[in-house]
């Protein structure tokens, strides 16, 4: 027997409770891992308390990633004791997560966790670090050089651009950050290395077919009309490496970009990403941020404190990264 967080729905209300069950009630999978850390993030915040509709299927596990020790492998890939760490594919919302002290998952949902990294710093970084560290990529593969102009990244007081800030800081690129409240947000941002910050609301009006050349790369993790109008502003031969759908599905944009500027948009999808790309993601994530970003501020839990906390995070009063120990 082992704990579980499991969330079920009583009159369409979503129930948390911690639970004791046996391994036989995982789901299918070929690889059963002793789960050592999973984070809480936004995301979990909204499935845990109900708020958002990420839970379809009841009950469920929640927890959209985890680290831990393979216990039992049907995939000679993985041996038991190995250290593991799974992010996306579904888990905490179609597959039982990384909220349980024991997961069953497929094989191929999983990467060997660089020994660069511990359990708990790669539960800090998080489905959102790794998500950034694609993005950056996307632009280190474009060959834009730190010489080219300044990046642009959008949501960056967010999981994903706030660390993607701080890795294209690290490479030595001019960083434009931008965020919906640069006053509040500013400091923290300049902190992180962005060499300015500008409000989202000039982001947020609507964008003519081509606007002045402005950024040589970007990262946008909003969409909608703020990604029109970065897409209006790149450079010749850019790059824009895109993320995030919090701005809605809509790209009100024209072809004009792309043909008369020869603007590539490159979507980022942490989980369609092949294994061996996977792999050296979270090995050069590992080696690119520095000690200071383990050092923020960052709360360790218990099972029994998620309910709590993931209230606290839906109503924003929650700073740095959760991560809660198994």
């Amino acid at each position: 027997m082992f704990n579980a967080l499991i969330l079920n729905q009583e009159d369409k209300r979503t129930i948390a409770n911690v639970e004791q069950i046996e391994t036989a009630q995982l789901p299918e999978g070929d690889v059963l891992v002793e789960v050592d850390y999973s984070s809480l993030n936004y995301k979990d915040g909204l499935a845990v308390t109900g708020k958002g509709k990420i839970i379809r299927q009841f009950p469920m596990v929640p927890g959209i990633d985890f680290t831990g020790t393979v216990v039992e492998s049907a995939n000679e890939r993985y041996q038991a004791g190995d250290q593991v760490v799974l992010t996306g594919w579904g888990v905490g919302e179609n597959h039982w997560g990384g909220m349980a002290q024991k997961a069953r998952v497929k094989s191929e949902w999983l990467v060997p966790l660089t020994e660069k990294l511990n359990g708990k710093q790669a539960m800090m970084v998080g489905t959102a670090g790794f998500t950034a560290m694609l993005c950056v990529q996307a632009i280190l593969d474009a060959g834009i050089t730190p010489d080219a102009g300044e990046i642009l990244v959008t949501g960056a007081s967010g999981g994903v651009g706030s660390v993607a800030v701080t890795l294209l800081n690290e490479l030595g690129y001019q960083v434009a950050a931008v965020t919906g409240r640069a006053a509040e947000n500013g400091p923290l941002l300049e902190q992180l290395g962005a060499k300015r910050v500008i409000e989202r609301s000039e982001f947020e009006e609507p964008a003519r077919p081509l606007e002045k050349q402005v950024w040589a790369g970007a990262i946008d993790t909003v969409g909608s009309k703020v990604l029109a109008k970065v897409l209006a502003q790149m450079d010749y031969n850019s790059t824009v490496a895109a993320c995030g759908l919090a701005g809605g599905f809509d790209l009100p944009t024209t072809v004009m970009p792309f043909i008369l500027r020869n603007v590539r948009l490159q979507g980022v999808d942490s989980v369609n990403c092949p294994y061996e790309k996977r792999v050296a993601a979270w090995d050069k994530l590992a080696s690119l941020l520095p000690a200071s970003y383990f050092q923020q501020a960052c709360s360790e839990i218990t099972l029994e404190q998620v309910p709590t906390f993931a209230e606290s995070i839906t109503q924003g009063q929650v700073t740095g990264r959760v991560v809660i120990k198994l």
